[in-house]
């Protein structure tokens, strides 16, 4: 896929490997009386898979919307790629580098996986011509090639998930927020989502990631960044996240035995 590295290019990412693709400075955003987000702070490295985690309601969701210009921040930066964002509509974001998925897939439930994905590879170019052929390559990479011409409405839950990873890919994304993609899928379905992610992750993807199956977290995070009540309680390695009192105390639970490896570096 044309924005995509190929190989021929990973030398040259490897060298920009510790560049920051997204940094997070101080971003705030009140509902009413609700403070959603609090002083939010983090950066995420080129090349790199960031989870960011928390109990429901912590703000993970809200910063997505923040980042991608959903909602505005009342206070705070976002910078992607050396670019302001705060300001900028969707679908400018998006045209700037940044896709997103959402917790709840909406597909165009009436057409074809193909014409769903398409509407993402139009954002790059208008010909329909190529616009098909990248909507062909990412169904394809994510496995929903024989279901390329089924309406998506008629997809499980897994297939719609991986309908929704597709569209956003079909923009060409050089960073890729994913808002509980496993959420409803069964422990086999779980292990495929891990690996796709893993895939783009070698394909030289930046991934910021917001689930709550922590042994997915741990397959494919190397850095970790927990949210609770709108505010940052805790940044490190996966090892270090979860021996964290704070974090135990506010999400995992004392009897969470974590059943996943993290990733070496």
């Amino acid at each position: 896929m044309t924005g995509w590295f190929t190989p021929g290019q990973r030398a040259q990412k490897k060298c920009r490997s510790m560049a920051e693709a997204l940094v997070i400075r101080k971003l705030s955003r009140r509902f009413g009386g609700l403070r959603a987000v609090q002083d939010v702070s983090f950066a995420v490295n080129e090349g790199e898979t960031l989870a960011l985690i928390g109990p429901n309601g912590a703000g993970k969701t809200t910063s997505f919307n923040l980042i991608t210009g959903f909602h505005r921040p009342d206070t705070g930066s976002v910078l992607a790629f050396g670019r302001e964002l705060v300001g900028l509509r969707p679908h400018d974001v998006c045209a700037h580098g940044l896709a997103r998925t959402f917790q709840v897939a909406r597909p165009f439930g009436k057409m074809t996986v193909l014409a769903n994905v398409m509407t993402g590879a139009f954002l790059r170019d208008k010909r329909l011509d190529v616009a098909r052929e990248q909507a062909h390559e990412a169904i394809g990479f994510v496995g929903l090639s024989a279901k390329a011409h089924t309406p998506a409405r008629d997809l499980t839950t897994i297939d719609q998930r991986r309908l929704e990873l597709a569209r956003a890919l079909a923009t060409q994304p050089r960073l890729l927020l994913l808002d509980e993609v496993m959420a409803g899928l069964n422990p086999a379905e779980i292990d495929q989502a891990v690996a796709l992610v893993g895939k783009l992750s070698r394909r030289g993807l930046t991934i910021v990631i917001v689930e709550h199956v922590m042994r997915a977290i741990m397959a494919v995070a190397r850095h970790i960044v927990v949210l609770d009540h709108g505010q940052k309680i805790a940044e490190g390695s996966p090892k270090d996240v979860v021996a964290n009192e704070d974090v135990v105390r506010a999400y995992l639970g004392s009897g969470y035995v974590h059943v996943a490896t993290p990733r070496g570096d």
